[in-house]
């Protein structure tokens, strides 16, 4: 068994840091997928995420502490076009009292290069940041 807590499958969910309390939840979502973690050296990270149409190959680094974090990069070609995104994210503490508690991951999220977007004509331009979480799977 890894003593990485990070390793194994996680599902993804991003959502944009927009402060208008009216808006829909389906209107603020940046992204969703699955993260996969190898186990790799003590303090390197590697793995993939993606989802429907996108795949990205990680890597980064992880650090011990209270709590325990992670910064990762994601790069892949996706439709023929290069995408680049970065990653820093924390494990969530367990809660004594929490009940069927997952492990978890919170963080943020930037778009670092621009690319084309979802549909014909639109863009998705760098630097853009978004507020993530991962909920383990496994």
């Amino acid at each position: 068994m890894s003593d990485n807590p990070f390793t194994g499958k996680w599902i993804y969910r991003s959502l944009l840091n927009d402060p208008g309390i009216n808006k829909g939840f389906n209107d603020l979502e940046f992204g969703r997928g699955t993260i996969e973690i190898y186990e790799d050296a003590t303090q390197l990270l590697a793995g993939v995420i993606g989802g429907p149409g996108w795949s990205l190959k990680l890597k980064g680094s992880r650090e011990y502490g209270t709590p325990m974090r992670v910064r990762f990069q994601g790069v892949g070609l996706v439709s023929g076009e290069q995408w680049i995104y970065d990653y820093e994210g924390y494990l969530v503490n367990h809660w004594p009292n929490g009940v069927q508690q997952r492990p978890a991951i919170v963080g943020s999220v930037i778009r670092t290069i621009p690319h084309s977007g979802g549909t014909p004509g639109s863009a998705s331009p760098a630097g853009v940041v978004a507020s993530f979480y991962a909920v383990k799977a496994e």
